[in-house]
């Protein structure tokens, strides 16, 4: 039978959803506090943010602290080839330790509470009550062993964006769905349809079941695929993935926007806009308005 552990990575938080992104991909991973954190009356009042915990399961046997600590280093020197620094990303050193007589698939949810997303957007874990008040959308979230529960600055970023210039009736396209989260939410804003896409197939039905329990399931078309697959074109494009992958992929986007149509490009440090900024301007698209929370921004053109 297998055990888990704790393993905890000393970080810059910025660099959270990249660690986040190891902890899921190299490792048998239930879930991942990405910050202590405080709240009152669903805003955050206090967090602490510079140490990433992630709950993996093994074998008592195969648990070395050693190997995670390489399994984290060359994750670390990948992302140095891909541009980011020792200082965006952290020291990334490991510690590690058994958890013993508890449940620790479900610890990590005890750390994950009701979150106003914007001015009239909450997310509300599955496992919580939550009571919406008046003019104020309720998006209903298991991450499962996907990205993105409404607590993160880019995905909030995102959904503020989502709720400025979403219209009635739009076709919304969301790159790199995750949880689906952001798909749902405009959807709830009053998209008639959505096409939600990730490159990891194990995201799918995490993202098909939290628009289930949403309501929405009907409206949002789920698949595993990539940007440059899509053939049709739409009125709104989410994409919240890192900054690389976005100037890799900006001819792309921009093919499935309509014309004048608007997109949000978030997972973006302050300091590495300038190299999505080179990508939007060589595509010939129009940088309409800058968002920022915390050290991230979030870029929204229209065609």
């Amino acid at each position: 039978m297998k055990d888990y552990f704790e393993v905890s990575v000393k970080i810059n938080p910025n660099a959270i959803e990249l660690v986040t992104e190891v902890f899921f991909e190299r490792f048998e991973c239930e879930g991942v506090v990405q910050a202590e954190e405080k709240y009152k009356d669903l805003e955050l009042i206090e967090t602490t943010n510079n140490i990433a915990k992630g709950y993996i399961r093994c074998e008592e046997a195969d648990f070395k602290p050693s190997e995670i600590q390489k399994v984290f280093d060359n994750a670390k020197e990948e992302l140095k080839e891909e541009g980011f620094t020792d200082d965006e990303l952290g020291e990334w050193t490991v510690t590690a330790k058994k958890i013993i007589n508890q449940d620790w698939s479900q610890k990590w949810k005890e750390h994950w509470k009701p979150t106003k997303a914007s001015d009239h957007v909450i997310i509300c874990p599955s496992w919580e009550e939550c009571c919406p008040g008046k003019n104020e959308i309720l998006i209903t979230l298991d991450p499962g062993s996907a990205f993105g529960t409404g607590t993160h600055a880019t995905t909030q970023l995102c959904i503020q964006a989502i709720e400025k210039y979403v219209k009635q009736g739009d076709e919304i396209a969301d790159i790199g769905t995750g949880s689906g989260i952001l798909a749902i939410t405009a959807v709830k804003f009053g998209a008639t349809h959505a096409v939600a896409i990730d490159n990891d197939p194990l995201v799918i039905d995490v993202a098909q079941d939290n628009a289930q329990v949403n309501g929405v399931y009907n409206k949002i078309d789920f698949s595993c695929a990539t940007a440059d697959m899509l053939s049709e074109q739409f009125d709104f494009v989410c994409a919240n993935i890192l900054h690389n992958v976005l100037a890799e992929i900006m001819g792309d986007l921009k093919n499935i926007m309509k014309p004048q149509g608007y997109m949000v490009l978030s997972g973006i440090l302050d300091e590495k806009k300038d190299v999505v900024l080179e990508a939007i301007e060589q595509q010939g698209l129009k940088l309409i308005e800058t968002l920022s929370q915390e050290q991230w921004v979030a870029l929204v053109v229209q065609k």
